[in-house]
């Protein structure tokens, strides 16, 4: 719940698409049909690498029944795709990298006979050496999975002398952290309806996207005919948390519609979703950390290895973010991070909700709980001591937005009963002895928005639609996040109308404008930062027609609730204004999201802050972990919609939790042993908490110019180093390996060394 909820009441609504949604009505884009509808299925590589000696598709083509069957042969423009670097083939003509790769693609009459189509499919491979383990990968003598060489991206950034400064250091802590391949675990998979014009002169993609307009372009490559002849619609969508960012089933479905000149539906199965598609990016982190003997940190040093899979996605600004973010919140003199994303033959990493902040923040947190354990001191009042001030330069010694945001947090968490009862030993019930509690606490920055020197658009348009709807319409997607009911808070705030004034389009590339991706936790943001500008303007021009319509003075009309006011009054709808304007009332505004003004690529300007208590129980008899109670604290600007707000903050506190203590989508050389949700347990209703408590915190900085922040990921980062703080407490095992095993907890030499502790003799 949110704390002081009844600060909020007014602002506590049902959802747009709440009903339908609650009762199952709501249609999809995987559930649409059409007229003469045929099934498109993929034909996925047998092995994690091989060289393709032949594809032979005859029999494939021969059955009653399939229209098409489509090889690298019938790519008409670029055989590849990819946000940023369009290194993944559509289809593969060589070789294949990885069991997801794509090889051919089938449209049949009916799924089975679809299915049928691609088992006569016969493609004859050489199997080549698996490039399974990414630090093997970067030996020279590693076989190459991309022609180019075997890292995807490096970064490094280093201030100061770290090395010197730990022989001055009083303690000085290493460990070697460990994150898993956890899987996005949207419960629509990838998938869509694909629709040709009837002269076959252009296409309309159903398909779920974060990035509607780059699909469109990529699309626009790949088959080789104009974007304006592509239309692409996004929302709403079944969950993605990154995972649709890229292509995936789209290529295959819209060249099926045009070679066939049909309707072609697409929608995978959870076991393709688990083969082809993004996972977060699993990393080995190692730190070594130094502080004085009064608990000031002096020297921070980390190495972060990423397993990238076979292509680049957006890998290499993944890696730019964790680096950025390895420091944490804290102030710390010498610094040196060097981080190495690596092609594998494992499966695809890619974007995910958190972006590698959760990765290293797990390590980061966990250093600050071990050297605070090694000085004595209470692990929040040692934060507190090293917490960066709102006058600092960024993590990678850029300019950022000062704001109290950390120092906030922090003490809104000392108020946190949960973290208040730290202190208390023993078991919950002495008749369950066996059962042990403990408490942790964790701290977050985090930036948002896509970071200096990296292309990031935004902007909206507003008019006054025929019907007399004040419409809002904005290039982003809806996948669960609430944009919808937070946009028609933000318009009744701005233009001081009601909910049944107001029309919002978004998710359609034929109706919206480009106003860039729904990631990065800046679509709230933008659209404030939008509405703003245009307020002007569109009222200016909403009153200026007003006033010639009414034959009164601009400046005794205000908007108001239904249209129109003249003091207590309403004198002219909205409907009758849109009747009787003589011109188009529409405003539209374009700019880009602000970036800081230093030359430091991926730096990001606007962070927000998060703290995070949990309180855990561990069962000595079986190793299970099972989280009781969490206490949030968020700063992140003023609350837009409190129902979303906290439905974030729960909904990535819930895939923290998973990744904390049961998601890994284990790979043996380079093929998943993990096929279907009965082996990769995600938490359900009974494994999360139902004492949540959310304090949000609005103030902002005097003179900010950029509104309310993003949530969207924060809340997915600090659980998972508090629940590996409770631990500690609960049984003095240091977590160094996610998710936990119970027998990592029932043995702790099983990937939970304890630390390694230097003492000197040297005191700063």
């Amino acid at each position: 719940m949110l704390v002081n909820k009844e600060n909020y009441a007014a602002r506590w609504r049902v959802r747009q698409d709440g009903e339908d949604k609650v009762k199952g009505a709501l249609s999809y884009l995987t559930d649409l049909t059409a007229p003469e509808m045929l099934f498109g299925k993929v034909l996925r590589s047998m092995h994690p690498h091989a060289l393709i000696l032949t594809v032979d598709i005859s029999k494939a083509k021969a059955l009653p029944g399939v229209l098409a069957v489509l090889t690298h042969e019938d790519v008409p423009g670029l055989n590849g795709f990819g946000l940023v670097v369009p290194d993944q083939p559509v289809f593969c003509k060589e070789r294949v990298l990885y069991e997801g790769d794509a090889v051919a693609a089938v449209a049949a009459e009916t799924e089975a006979i679809a299915e049928r189509a691609l088992e006569l499919i016969e493609v004859l491979y050489e199997p080549l050496p698996i490039v399974g383990d990414p630090e093997e990968a970067l030996r020279p003598e590693s076989p190459l999975v991309q022609a180019g060489g075997n890292v995807a991206a490096s970064t490094r950034y280093e201030d100061g002398d770290p090395e010197a400064a730990f022989a001055h250091c009083a303690y000085v802590v290493e460990t070697t952290y460990y994150t898993p391949r956890q899987m996005h675990t949207y419960m629509e998979m990838e998938g869509g309806l694909f629709v040709p014009e009837a002269d076959g002169s252009g296409l309309t993609v159903y398909s779920a996207t974060q990035h509607s307009f780059k699909d469109r372009m990529q699309l626009s490559r790949i088959l080789s005919i104009p974007e304006e002849r592509i239309r692409v619609v996004s929302s709403p969508i079944g969950g993605s948390f990154g995972g649709k960012d890229e292509l995936n089933v789209q290529p295959y479905g819209a060249l099926l519609a045009l070679a066939t000149g049909r309707p072609v539906k697409m929608h995978n199965s959870r076991w393709e979703s688990v083969r082809a598609g993004l996972k977060r990016h699993p990393m080995k982190i190692t730190m070594k950390t130094g502080v004085a003997s009064d608990g000031r940190l002096l020297a921070h040093t980390a190495r972060i290895i990423a397993d990238k899979g076979p292509y680049s996605t957006l890998g290499p600004a993944v890696l730019t973010f964790a680096t950025e973010h390895a420091s944490g919140p804290y102030r710390i003199p010498n610094v040196k991070i060097e981080g190495t994303s690596v092609f594998t033959n494992n499966g695809m990493s890619g974007e995910f909700r958190g972006f590698g902040g959760n990765q290293v923040i797990f390590a980061v947190e966990g250093q600050m709980d071990r050297l605070a354990k090694c000085l004595g001191m209470d692990p929040w009042k040692f934060r507190r001591l090293n917490l960066r001030r709102a006058e600092d330069k960024g993590p990678t010694g850029h300019t950022i937005l000062a704001t109290k945001g950390a120092e906030q947090v922090w003490e809104a968490m000392e108020r946190s009963a949960i973290w208040a009862g730290r202190n208390a030993e023993g078991s919950l019930d002495p008749e369950e002895p066996w059962v042990r509690r403990g408490v942790g606490a964790a701290i977050v920055m985090h930036g948002f928005g896509f970071g200096y020197g990296l292309l990031d658009p935004a902007g909206g348009r507003l008019r006054l639609t025929m019907d007399g709807k004040l419409e809002a319409a904005f290039g982003f997607e809806e996948f669960g996040q609430g944009l919808i009911p937070a946009v028609y808070l933000m318009m009744e705030d701005v233009f001081g109308c009601t909910e049944t004034d107001i029309t919002v389009v978004i998710g359609d590339t034929a109706r919206v404008p480009h106003t860039g991706s729904s990631t990065a936790s800046r679509t709230t943001t933008m659209i404030w930062m939008a509405l703003t500008r245009m307020r002007e303007e569109f009222t200016s021009k909403l009153l200026g027609e007003a006033a010639a319509v009414l034959q009164m003075s601009a400046l005794a009309l205000r908007l108001g609730p239904g249209g129109i006011w003249n003091e207590d009054a309403c004198v002219l709808s909205y409907s009758e204004l849109a009747r009787k304007s003589q011109a188009e009332i529409r405003s539209e505004s374009r700019f880009d999201f602000p970036v800081t003004p230093d030359a430091v690529f991926g730096g990001h300007y606007l962070h927000s802050y998060a703290a995070v208590a949990a309180e855990v129980e561990v069962n000595l008899l079986t190793g299970r972990v099972k989280l009781l109670r969490t206490d949030h604290a968020i700063a992140a600007g003023p609350v837009v919609n409190p129902m979303g707000y906290v439905g974030q903050i729960e909904g990535g506190a819930g895939m923290a939790l998973g990744f904390a203590l049961t998601e890994d989508a284990v790979m043996e050389e380079g093929v998943y042993l993990t096929k279907n949700l009965d082996s990769y347990l995600i938490p359900t209703i009974r494994d999360v908490p139902l004492e949540v408590q959310v304090e949000a915190i609005e103030e902002l900085p005097e003179g900010d110019l950029y509104g309310p922040r993003g949530i969207g990921e924060i809340g997915s980062i600090g659980l998972a180093p508090a629940i590996a703080a409770a631990i500690h407490q609960a049984v003095g095992v240091w977590v160094e390996r996610l998710p936990v095993r119970p027998e990592q907890l029932l043995d702790g030499t099983t990937g939970m060394r304890p630390f390694d502790l230097k003492k000197t003799e040297h005191a700063s």
